[in-house]
């Protein structure tokens, strides 16, 4: 019975020497793995290395690889930077780049931002947007296309001509409308605002204060000139008019009214007024002999 006690300490012995060599045997090959591997770590390292960084976090931090140069150093951080995403797994909370066309995502199949030169398009990042939406160059993502709207017609205004309301009967009446939604780069283009049409009415005189329409000498190349010379023209013929009245009315010296004489007439008077000049001398002569 003792020999029996005996031989079952012995085992229990000899068992517990193995456990503790081999636990000293995995304490080396860390060791040779990672030197200089220490416990107080700065930064939320759980555990680092001077050549690696950090090997391990504190809990609820991530754990990133920087590149620095040819070299990677691990880092722990609240969150994980832009262009990477955050998983936490049961030993270890990791962050894992997006891809190569997207700027952040929330996981590797969604995309919350492009890179340049890309539009997001629930979670993708696509070279052109689908059929149906356009891309907005501001927001970099693909959005619906916008069309133009307008209100409808307001009633027709009054029949006016040239900003007046009387002295006429045929004139123009006018309608308008406004845009409610301005349309996008590939919308519809916006309708007319407003729509004039010809309108008749019954022809009513102005009021005192108001003027029939008239000519827009605006319009009207030259008016001004053409006005004058219509003045001076008036004005000539008036003054001809008073002159012929003036010589009817003033009589000659037999009471007859002066007749008006050809050039052929006044040329027979004048030969016969030198005729009769030439026989009163012939006169004179034949006197002057017989005495």
């Amino acid at each position: 019975m003792h020999l029996r006690l005996i031989s079952w300490f012995f085992i229990i012995l000899n068992f517990m020497e193995y456990i503790g060599s081999q636990n000293a045997s995995r304490g080396r090959r860390q060791r040779r793995m990672h030197p200089n591997v220490s416990q107080g770590c700065q930064g939320g390292c759980a555990t680092c290395s001077d050549y690696n960084g950090c090997l391990s976090c504190k809990p609820r931090l991530f754990f990133v690889l920087e590149r620095i140069g040819m070299k990677q150093i691990g880092v722990c951080l609240s969150s994980c930077p832009s262009g990477y995403y955050g998983t936490r797994y049961p030993d270890i909370n990791k962050c894992t780049k997006c891809k190569a066309d997207c700027d952040t995502c929330f996981n590797k199949n969604f995309c919350t931002k492009c890179k340049s030169g890309f539009y997001l398009h629930l979670g993708k990042c696509l070279d052109n947007c689908p059929e149906g939406l356009e891309a907005n160059n501001h927001t970099m993502e693909c959005v619906s296309i916008v069309h133009c709207e307008a209100s409808e017609w307001s009633p027709w205004g009054p029949c006016t001509k040239k900003g007046k309301t009387c002295g006429f009967k045929r004139g123009t009446e006018t309608r308008v409308r406004e845009i409610t939604q301005h349309p996008s780069a590939k919308g519809n283009l916006c309708p007319p605002t407003s729509e004039t049409r010809k309108c008749t009415v019954q022809r009513k005189k102005c009021q005192k204060g108001e003027r029939e329409p008239n000519i827009d000498t605006s319009e009207v190349s030259g008016f001004s000139e053409i006005n004058e010379l219509g003045k001076k023209g008036r004005e000539r013929k008036r003054k001809k008019l008073n002159k012929e009245e003036s010589k009817d009315a003033i009589p000659d010296n037999k009471g007859l009214e002066p007749s008006r004489e050809t050039p052929e007439q006044r040329e027979n008077k004048q030969q016969q007024k030198k005729r009769k000049v030439q026989d009163k001398q012939q006169k004179s002569v034949s006197v002057s002999t017989v005495h």
